[in-house]
């Protein structure tokens, strides 16, 4: 038996680097039927196995306390949260920044690595996809009940002038309006053009009228011919043209709220690329945390191999280096600078009431990834499942870091203060939590969450020649099924 498994765990293992030949994305020897049969049927199961039940129960408890807490934080008003003078921004913003961070894995999965033609994408760039439209619902809804009257967050927008009170474009938080929405948009196109052909195939298996009505009118009349695809391909390439730039763009922009700004800690010119690197690294993070029980829980293991998940965690280690070398330069230009209210603000983070936010930072975003430079911790699921924790864990307190130190140490010491969440500020960040999972969970019960369409195109048998050298026919099936 030890033996059997052994050689078991060798078929499952293409993380060896092999210079004579490429190493297979899809294992088990399976074929565009068998990938299509399990794919499917996970969305085709008439019940929901047990485990999911019990973590959408959860997912959902937590998103009822959070309609909760923001109905109760509606009708009393921001004086439930933490916040003070001079601590004016807390859990909202910092919450905002980070699930925007969250969601910028999905896209960079997508849209560049597919104009860069990275084959091993395809087993993962559904439901990271899927990731990114969840987590930038959850960025939204801060914004809106950040303003504190929320009912007039409508002012954010450039409605007509009949009240001659037209918005200030120069707020960063009108750009964040701009680039976040665009940025769903986009990428909720690129989702949902992604998934026609396998919403096609699920439509062609219903086994009930309700679903293949349902799966039918999502499909949109797709039917797989040459004409099709052509189409298909074209709006494809189009949209990860689009959606290349929106993954450098949005977090600029969202760093803007802070770089735009003449306090001490926050006026500084690394932020944009500091923020696009730190959302990569921790939005790489999610997809690791979420890929691994997926895959063991859905029997996913030939599709979402062990090679995807370490060139996720090689991705994580070098995001992790330049945050790391952000962090660094920070110090250096408030020590080049003079400004001695600069050296203050970045010697506060180190020494002052909030250091031990500012060492779990750097403990989880700089030391822990180190990990990922032995290949054992790099494919050992349990292994980067912890050290992803960590790094989830240390871009929150980044964010709360940037946000809270800079505002709690004004230019005077009388306007010095202390922030302390409460209740409703953990509450609310949990609830969150709660609503994302609980949309993944919905994805993947009744959504394809591996692109069937485009794993099978990195098969062998998706080669037109792949039966003359001894192969399974099947070069004319590989969009099939």
């Amino acid at each position: 038996m030890g033996v059997i498994a052994a050689e078991r765990r060798q078929v499952l293992d293409n993380t060896s680097d092999d210079p004579t030949r490429r190493a297979p994305l899809v294992l088990g020897g399976n074929d565009f039927a068998s990938v299509t049969e399990k794919v499917c049927s996970l969305a085709e199961r008439p019940r929901p196995t047990r485990a999911w039940q019990v973590a959408f129960a959860i997912s959902a408890a937590l998103t009822g306390m959070l309609g909760a807490l923001v109905v109760y934080l509606i009708g009393t008003g921001i004086g439930v949260w933490g916040v003070n003078a001079p601590v004016g921004w807390g859990f909202a913003i910092i919450n905002f920044v980070f699930w925007v961070g969250i969601g910028h894995a999905g896209t960079l999965i997508s849209a560049i690595l597919f104009l860069f033609r990275q084959n091993w994408r395809t087993g993962i760039n559904r439901f990271a996809e899927a990731m990114t439209i969840f987590a930038v619902i959850c960025a939204g809804l801060f914004p809106a009940i950040h303003v504190g009257r929320a009912w007039l967050a409508y002012w954010m927008f450039p409605y007509p002038n009949q009240m001659a009170m037209w918005p200030n474009f120069r707020s960063p938080l009108l750009w964040d309006v701009f680039a976040v929405s665009t940025y769903f948009t986009v990428s909720l196109l690129f989702w949902y053009m992604g998934m026609i052909p396998d919403l096609a195939s699920l439509r062609d298996r219903a086994r009930t009228r309700v679903r293949a009505v349902v799966y039918g009118l999502l499909a949109v009349g797709w039917r797989g011919s040459n004409r099709h695809w052509q189409h298909y391909e074209r709006a494809y390439l189009l949209l990860a043209a689009l959606a290349t730039p929106l993954v450098l763009s949005v977090h600029s922009v969202v760093s803007f709220d802070f770089a735009v700004a003449v306090l001490p800690g926050w006026h500084t010119t690394i932020f944009p690329p500091y923020f696009v690197a730190g959302a990569i690294f921790c939005g790489f993070a999610m997809v690791v945390l979420l890929a691994v029980p997926a895959r063991q829980w859905f029997g996913l293991k030939e599709i979402i191999t062990p090679r995807h998940l370490e060139n996720m965690n090689k991705i994580i280690l070098a995001t992790g280096m330049m945050v790391g070398y952000g962090y660094a330069t920070e110090f250096f230009i408030a020590w080049y600078s003079g400004n001695v209210y600069e050296q203050f603000a970045f010697i506060n983070r180190l020494l002052g009431p909030y250091w031990w936010s500012y060492w779990l930072m750097w403990s989880c975003n700089v030391i822990a990834p180190q990990f990922f430079w032995f290949k054992r911790v790099r494919t050992t699921p349990w292994m980067m499942m912890i050290v992803v924790i960590f790094v989830n864990i240390g871009m929150w307190f980044e964010r709360f870091v940037i946000v809270v130190t800079s505002l709690s140490r004004d230019f005077l010491p009388s306007s010095w203060g202390y922030y302390k969440p409460t209740w409703v500020d953990v509450g609310t960040l949990v609830g969150s939590f709660g609503l994302f999972f609980m949309l993944f969970l919905l994805f993947v019960r009744y959504a394809p969450m591996v692109a069937m369409a485009e794993v099978k195109s990195v098969m062998p048998q998706a080669d037109p020649h792949h039966d003359r050298v001894g192969g399974p026919a099947g070069g004319a099936q590989g969009r099939e099924s």
